[in-house]
């Protein structure tokens, strides 16, 4: 598990493994940093570990990301 805490933002980002995500005891846990940071008004967000190569889903964004663009510069043009 990893913590960062950004006392700028109020911002808590809470990083997970898959062996992490699966674990009820580490699920458990993350109750009570909730319960600490949403009393000092920051926000927290968890990020899982997916089960995709990161690398494919990537270039795959990236595609779609090319042959959207030009579609919604065209639908605004109108």
């Amino acid at each position: 598990m990893e913590i960062n805490v950004r006392d700028d933002k109020k911002i808590v980002d809470i990083w997970l493994t898959n062996a992490e995500k699966k674990d009820p005891a580490v699920r458990e846990s993350l109750k009570e940093k909730f319960e600490r940071y949403k009393k000092e008004k920051y926000l927290v967000a968890v990020f899982e570990s997916g089960e995709k190569d990161l690398y494919q889903g990537t270039l795959d964004l990236l595609a779609y990301n090319k042959r959207r663009i030009p579609e919604l510069e065209v639908k605004k043009a109108k």
